[in-house]
């Protein structure tokens, strides 16, 4: 098993970013989703080393307020698109040129905000999500906003009780967080015109969390979807969704 290395990168705003890299070949850049990480979300389950072994170099930023890298608590470190604006700022750091890009939940949002804003990868994934959940981040937003309010007070039973349980899992700053999910920015689905590399859509088979993949699929200009087993987190854990990324994207 090839074992991840770790560099920083300064993003536009000096704010330092974990990077995580394994592996020698075509470089794809994966971006994790909201209150994860590069470890959880590609590394535990096997999907980066899969990668890996179609002959591809993964990396793996961990996002601002996220795993190692850091997590401001000023207000003035969280723009609108800061994330994408990070995203940006690792390539460009690391010189990538001819490059994939995977974004899984809040990371696919990420990734579609990255491409708007110029970014171009030659193929992109976007996992766990759907048309609503680019369109109508205010409504998720606030819900995981409520949920950090309300962090102490929580129980079993609550809907919100997983998310929390997630959280003090992944220990996340909770400060930071909140911050975090204030900067995003919706995505109008004419926006999605400029997506016009070939993409798959993936996501799990009881996943609706983002709303619904295949009407994603259907406004995207060259995309297919495709289906794996699980839930919005349980798709995370099958190895389904390794495979399907190398039959995608192995070199």
């Amino acid at each position: 098993m090839t074992s991840s290395q770790q560099e920083a990168v300064r993003s536009f705003d000096g704010t330092e970013l974990a990077v995580h890299r394994m592996g020698a070949g075509r470089p794809v850049l994966m971006v994790h989703g909201l209150f994860s990480n590069a470890q959880m979300n590609w590394i535990k389950f096997g999907h980066a080393q899969k990668l890996v072994d179609a002959g591809c170099e993964v990396i793996m930023p961990d996002l601002r307020a996220h795993g190692d890298s850091a997590a401001p608590h000023d207000p003035a470190a969280y723009p609108d698109d800061v994330l994408a604006k990070d995203v940006a700022a690792v390539v460009e750091a690391l010189d990538l040129t001819d490059f994939d890009l995977v974004g899984f939940s809040l990371g696919a949002r990420t990734a579609a905000r990255a491409v708007i804003g110029g970014l171009r990868p030659s193929k992109l994934v976007l996992s766990g999500m759907g048309l609503e959940g680019l369109s109508g981040w205010n409504n998720r937003a606030a819900f995981f906003i409520d949920a950090i309010d309300r962090f102490d007070d929580i129980k079993r039973g609550d809907p919100a009780f997983m998310t929390v349980a997630f959280m003090k899992t992944m220990k996340v700053d909770l400060v930071a967080g909140r911050l975090l999910l204030q900067s995003v920015a919706d995505t109008r689905p004419d926006e999605l015109a400029a997506l016009t590399m070939p993409t798959m859509v993936l996501c799990g088979d009881q996943d609706n969390d983002n709303g619904s993949a295949t009407r994603l699929t259907e406004t995207l200009p060259d995309a297919h979807y495709v289906e794996i087993p699980g839930t919005h987190m349980g798709s995370v854990t099958e190895g389904a969704l390794g495979d399907a990324l190398v039959e995608f994207l192995g070199a």
